[in-house]
């Protein structure tokens, strides 16, 4: 468990199918830089003074820009209201970012600019996990204001295509027309004055004058059909604080609009505690036509239904099908879950598996006997195409048990050995062929020795061959390999056709399904099988995932990627504390119990510690933050009391650099200097290293020595300089955001 092997990156999607989630929603990292290209910072300055940081103060204070959720709705109230869009576009870590979102847009004498525009933002960052909360209730950003996490992601490749010319820059300020044009794109400045002048003189030299809103005495019924966010807003409000009847009434409003229906009245009706509203709002689903309607649906299929409501919103999901590659894409594959796999037979593979006669795989001793008694057969029968099969298998197999030793490479002897043992068996293969060999064993050896040589596409083609007819009798290592191969191919089917913009057949879904559940009970199945199954169910919402995340966990304790996807699970449907507490509960078990995973447990631990730390950390309760820092810091040291390893080390000097951008927060500026002296003396490579919420401790001594600069804290000035020009090279590396971006003269430091 290297500081390699857990960067701190997003979790963006499955290992083995995580292009889709990009194919169906095309968002990507941002590159920034708010400076004007090419031109030097104004004599004097620093940008951290330029674009002060957001104190803990500030952040508690509320955004006052009222956001639109969607482009639709922008584009509906854009028209009815003769107002332009304000397009806005922001990013976690960068400085002006930060800047605008922790104060400029809280800032009642600044938001008043933005007040005569339609305001959309975008952010391809998440600050909360979960969008709405068990009962449907939506869960505001807390960065960004009202709008969901959802939202502003989903806001980011909209506004990327029409108007952001292919480049990724923020922060970033646009006028959109009536007409759909641009009339200003504001970045690279080095003042924000510039900025705001930009916002007012769109307004004030605008050649349409847009009227006065006048929205008079309407009901809360009538706001229903509203697609302004604000009366979204009230109408929701009304929903969950009001009666029973109160509750009836307002969502019968909303199912009486029939392909109008407002999403988010739907996804209470259907979360809350009424069953009979429950049910009402899922037929409401199958009629309504907002483009959101394809996500609300996606949702509701996690849960447990009746298989005819199942059924329904699975074909309700059809009439997006022209508009919508999510909506084709999730309607084929939750068919293909309605159904039984007509290649891979699960019971009698169970049957088998969990029989005492089953062996999972050979010894060497076994296969190097099994060796000499298949090339007795083969030269007693030279033309029998059976036994050149047999004497391919063997040394596939003795390829695959071959163990390529140890360090970077492995042993070259041993790497060459299992080269030769591949070539041997592709090539007395194809001496079985000439012989008129074919059928599932023929294909299964040629599928693993075309892996072996790099042709993983010729490997997928004879997967699907010999899969159907694979009996879970084959040896174990070889009905391993091939299942796991042909659940990649159909994987990789179902991508190509989503990236062509085609339709898969929805057994390909029950397929990867089947394949999946075979290898979980194989004897010798990986923990990657359980994540890989776990990613696919989870990425198509169908209420399996969890379990077969629970029985993966059980059966690999100590599996990293694993525990990668329980903490991603615990923070989205619980919360930070829940996370944490379950960690606490598994090293109490780990402790108590004689397995090898006890050691490794509060490494565990410790990292989830530091999920939650960063989880308080974007919902701006600081003080929760460094209470969860301290507890992760507490397990890395008590894993590297227990084991001698020192890999946490790395996360312990993370974990200071955590707790020294609160501190910064909080104002105490000496505290911040000495956690970072901490870093910097752990781990001074760590300064370099991107947390969860996108920033370094670098970035935070760059603004805590802008705030000394302000200040005119010389001496405290003198300290972090001698701090920092003490660091190696690596520990000045920009984040890999930054690296186009930032011109030589902003390079860092030393």
């Amino acid at each position: 468990m290297s500081a390699a092997s857990f960067r701190r990156l997003p979790n963006l999607a499955a290992l083995a199918f995580g292009v889709l989630p990009f194919l169906l929603a095309p968002v990507a990292l941002a590159t920034t830089l708010t400076a004007q290209e090419g031109v030097p910072a104004p004599p004097g300055l620093v940008p951290e003074q330029m674009w002060p940081a957001p104190t803990a103060a500030d952040w508690q204070k509320p955004v006052l820009i009222q956001w639109q959720r969607t482009w639709d709705d922008a584009v509906r109230l854009s028209k009815e209201t003769k107002r332009p869009i304000l397009v806005c576009v922001n990013m976690d870590g960068e400085i002006a970012s930060e800047h605008y979102a922790g104060i400029r847009y809280r800032d009642p004498e600044i938001t008043r600019f933005y007040e005569p525009y339609i305001c959309v933002i975008a952010s391809v960052y998440r600050h909360n996990p979960r969008d709405y909360d068990d009962q449907g209730r939506r869960i505001p950003c807390p960065r960004l204001g009202d709008c969901t996490c959802g939202e502003h992601i989903a806001m980011e490749p909209i506004v990327f295509e029409k108007f952001l010319d292919g480049k990724r820059i923020s922060p970033r300020h646009i006028m959109v027309e009536l007409d759909g044009k641009k009339t200003y794109d504001v970045f690279y400045t080095w003042d924000t004055a510039s900025v705001f002048k930009a916002i007012d003189d769109g307004i004030k030299n605008r050649a349409i004058q847009a009227p006065p809103i006048v929205k008079g005495d309407r009901s809360i019924l009538e706001k229903v059909a509203s697609a302004d966010s604000r009366d979204r807003t009230e109408v929701e409000h009304a929903y969950t604080s009001g009666t029973a009847e109160q509750r009836r009434s307002l969502l019968q409003a909303a199912l009486s609009l029939g392909e109008q229906a407002p999403i988010e009245l739907l996804r209470l009706g259907a979360y809350g505690l009424d069953t009979d509203l429950n049910k009402q709002a899922r037929q409401g689903m199958t009629k309504a036509k907002d483009p959101g309607t394809v996500d609300l649906i996606a949702d509701t299929l996690r849960a447990p239904l009746e298989a005819n409501e199942r059924h329904e919103l699975v074909e309700a999901l059809g009439k997006f099908a022209d508009t919508s590659m999510k909506a084709r894409t999730f309607a084929n594959a939750h068919r293909g879950f309605e159904q039984e796999s007509t290649v891979i037979n699960t019971a009698r593979w169970q049957s088998v598996l969990e029989g005492a006669a089953y062996q999972g795989a050979y010894s060497a001793e076994d296969l190097a006997k099994k060796g000499s008694e298949r090339d007795a057969a083969i030269a007693a029968q030279p033309r029998s195409p059976e036994a050149r099969l047999d004497v391919a298998e063997t040394n596939l197999l003795q390829a695959l048990s071959t163990v390529a030793g140890t360090g970077p490479g492995g042993s070259r002897q041993a790497q060459q050995y299992r080269r030769m043992l591949f070539q041997d068996a592709e090539r007395t293969a194809h001496s079985a062929i000439a012989l008129g060999a074919s059928g599932w064993r023929l294909d299964a050896i040629l599928c693993l020795c075309a892996r072996e040589r790099g042709s993983i596409h010729e490997a997928y083609d004879l997967a699907i061959s010999a899969a159907p007819n694979l009996p879970p009798e084959a040896p174990g290592q070889l009905a391993m390999e091939v299942l796991a191969l042909f659940a990649a191919a159909r994987q990789e089917g179902i991508v190509t056709a989503v990236r062509e913009k085609k339709d898969f057949p929805p057994q390909w879904t029950t397929d990867v399904h089947a394949a999946y559940a075979v290898l979980e009970r194989h004897p010798l199945g990986t923990d990657a099988h359980f994540a890989y199954h776990y990613d696919f169910l989870h990425f198509f919402g169908t209420p399996e995932a969890d379990a077969v995340l629970d029985r993966g966990i059980e059966r690999f304790p100590a599996s990293p990627m694993l525990h990668e996807r329980l903490r991603s699970r615990l923070l989205a449907q619980q919360d930070p504390a829940a996370l944490e507490a379950e960690y606490e509960r598994r090293v109490a078990a780990a402790g108590s119990s004689q397995s090898g995973s006890s050691p490794t447990m509060p490494w565990f631990a410790g990292y989830a510690s530091l999920c939650a730390a960063e989880a308080h950390r974007r919902t701006h309760h600081n003080d929760l933050a460094v209470a969860a820092y301290q507890r992760g810091i507490a397990h890395f040291e008590h894993y590297q009391k227990a084991t001698g390893n020192t890999d946490g080390v790395h996360y312990i000097a993370m974990a200071h650099a955590g707790i020294a951008r609160t501190q910064l927060l909080a104002g105490d500026l000496n505290a911040t200097f000495a956690s970072l002296q901490t870093v910097f003396q752990l781990a001074p490579r760590a300064a370099a290293s991107v947390d969860g919420l996108g920033t370094t401790a670098m970035q935070t001594a760059e603004m805590l020595r802008g705030r000394a600069l302000t200040e005119k804290q010389d001496e405290l000035l003198k300290k972090i300089d001698a701090a920092i020009a003490a660091l190696p090279p690596e520990a000045h590396e920009l984040p890999e955001y930054e690296q186009n971006s930032r011109p030589a003269n902003r390079r860092r430091r030393g």
